[in-house]
């Protein structure tokens, strides 16, 4: 949503105050030019990147246009679902938890909380640890030196994505001069024409520094920023996971570790001590 919103503000600051010095809307329709940047900055990610990298890129760049799905109400149902599960472990043990994990798209216990299914990387990363757990790794720093290695490369795989975004968008101001010295060469082949005709070619020329540029920094750059955020965020999500575990490793009760995952939230999305305890406790027993 803030992407289109994003959007239209520099589409509508840019030519609008254009046209509002006197400019002609017509004279920037290249199309043209658009195909020789365009397609120009795109080969060049094709060929810089890994076909797993331009599958990223693509849901990277869809998800940024739906915005964040990293919201309180999402850390909510993260909580919740960490607090029965812990709950499930302290009073059965984790023999209980065995067959939620095995199975956690037909666990009752996950299915109560669908934003936290959506996230399919996220479940995996749970029920990983938790199915290590059951089969005896409850040594806290062993764990913890396993988790931050997995998030840790979980973290540079987004970031070859977002890095691969931001180089694009560092190339486009150079294919737009590309583009306009292309225009030029153009218009040398017309130097005999009236200065009428030649002024409208050089223009047209023009446009294609001016599209590079424009497109970089009002569009491409701005998105590799929010997808280097969003991945941030979902940093934090496997980062609440992990103090949750580990806390209950430790031997804290449920709603002692759950505060550590929460307290491992940003701010701006951290549901307060209060908010968590009274979800919680509205919770249905976990069986």
């Amino acid at each position: 949503m803030l992407l289109a919103v994003g959007s239209v503000i520099v589409v509508i600051c840019t030519l609008g105050g254009y046209a509002a010095m006197g400019g002609k809307l017509y004279v920037l329709w290249q199309p043209f030019e658009v195909v020789i940047i365009c397609g120009a900055a795109l080969g060049g990610f094709v060929i810089a990147n890994s076909k797993v990298v331009l599958t990223r890129s693509a849901k990277a760049v869809g998800q940024a246009a739906k915005g964040t799905p990293y919201t309180k109400q999402s850390y909510l149902d993260l909580l919740s679902l960490l607090y029965q599960i812990l709950k499930l472990a302290k009073t059965k043990g984790m023999i209980a938890v065995e067959p939620h994990v095995e199975d956690p798209h037909n666990s009752p216990l996950f299915q109560a909380f669908p934003s936290v299914m959506k996230n399919h990387h996220a479940v995996t990363f749970l029920c990983d640890y938790l199915r290590l757990m059951s089969l005896g790794t409850e040594e806290p720093h062993t764990l913890e030196d396993l988790m931050d290695e997995e998030i840790e490369t979980h973290h540079h795989e987004n970031h070859t994505v977002s890095s691969a975004i931001q180089t694009m968008a560092d190339s486009l101001p150079a294919l737009g001069i590309v583009a306009a010295v292309l225009g030029i060469i153009k218009t040398m082949g017309s130097i005999t024409e009236p200065p009428e005709v030649l002024g409208k070619l050089i223009g047209g020329a023009l446009v294609g520094t001016f599209l590079g540029v424009w497109l970089s920094y009002g569009f491409v750059a701005p998105l590799a920023n929010s997808m280097k955020g969003m991945h941030e965020a979902e940093g934090k999500y496997y980062q609440c996971i992990k103090a949750a575990l580990l806390a209950h490793l430790h031997g804290y009760a449920p709603a002692v570790s759950v505060e550590f995952g929460r307290k491992a939230l940003y701010s701006n999305v951290r549901p307060t001590f209060y908010e968590v305890e009274e979800t919680t406790q509205a919770l249905p027993p976990a069986a």
